[in-house]
């Protein structure tokens, strides 16, 4: 990937966006990389110009933000480095608001490299709202769970990232059942046959990127992931039989919204849910809806139109 070198061009749009966040008085700055950067010299740009509203950096790696978050910058690694420009952004906009480095309803200017490698070019002024609403990590400690919060993070971000994406552009649904499996497991049959069976664990672990871009791919089959606390997959395409009496649900919920929910009175287990029709992120304990995650407006499909032209001796 190319890294931004800081030339006079690269600078002066820098300068810019610094001073848009000043002049509307935005919330943070996001700088939207494919590499590395002298992220100590931006930093220094930074306070020269009096912008005190965070700076956030997105690249693709870890290993290109080294030194980054020590000159005083918000890291994110993206992993996403073969993906669409606007999916990159939007991406690193999430993953700001999951490391509540914004908020919902926060302001934010962007800049970034829309047509040439290693050169900004681009600014944009964006508005958030509730629809984006990413789970923060405060969210996720309220839950009183024997589930690592590192590994609810990361079923949460996957299920988002579903809800959000689909699968070869065409909407996805997912359930995800975390922690306490063994119990989970006597609920559960197969509905098919298990593409993670047979793997050692650390190959079926949803902390891994590789993993989750695998579970992406098979949230498109029948059946529940079962998630061991550790965050390994114990099993996929799995279908949950549960009773489901004395649930209370929302009318228009699908089937795995119901074994979500009856999944949880029965085990202690903790279940995400994607909405196939609205790409809408449910998390179920106990047996109740504990949190609500709308995905960011999708992309716009372009369809072909039929135009007939009026006829000569019509009115203008």
């Amino acid at each position: 990937m190319a890294n931004l070198r800081l030339t006079k061009h690269n600078i002066a749009m820098l300068e810019s966006a610094m001073t848009l966040v000043n002049d509307i008085n935005a919330d943070a700055l996001v700088l939207l990389l494919e590499g590395a950067s002298d992220w100590e010299r931006i930093s220094e740009m930074v306070r020269k110009k009096g912008c005190e509203k965070p700076l956030i950096v997105a690249v693709d790696s870890v290993e290109e933000l080294q030194g980054a978050a020590e000159a005083g910058l918000k890291p994110i690694a993206l992993n996403k480095e073969k993906a669409p420009l606007l999916e990159r952004l939007q991406h690193a906009i999430l993953e700001a608001a999951a490391d509540e480095f914004i908020k919902p309803n926060d302001e934010l200017v962007a800049i970034y490299g829309g047509f040439t490698s290693g050169r900004l070019d681009s600014i944009s002024h964006l508005k958030l709202d509730e629809r984006m609403r990413r789970l923060s990590t405060r969210d996720l400690q309220s839950l009183e769970s024997s589930v690592p919060l590192k590994v609810l993070k990361a079923v949460v971000d996957l299920a988002v990232q579903i809800g959000v994406e689909g699968r070869e552009g065409k909407p996805c649904g997912a359930l995800f059942v975390v922690g306490d499996t063994r119990n989970v497991l006597k609920h559960a049959n197969e509905s098919g046959v298990d593409p993670f069976k047979g793997y050692n664990k650390k190959a079926r672990n949803l902390l891994d990127p590789k993993t989750q871009e695998d579970a992406k791919e098979l949230a498109q089959l029948d059946g529940a992931f079962l998630i061991t606390a550790d965050g390994t997959i114990e099993r996929s395409r799995q279908m949950l039989e549960v009773l489901h009496e004395d649930l209370n649900m929302s009318k228009g919920l699908g089937s795995r919204h119901w074994a979500a929910a009856a999944i949880t009175r029965r085990t202690k287990a903790i279940a995400i849910v994607v909405s196939q029709s609205t790409g809408t992120v449910r998390l179920y304990q106990n047996g109740f809806l504990k949190m609500q995650i709308e995905p960011m407006d999708k992309g716009i499909k372009w369809q072909e139109i039929s135009f007939k032209p009026p006829t000569a001796s019509g009115d203008d």
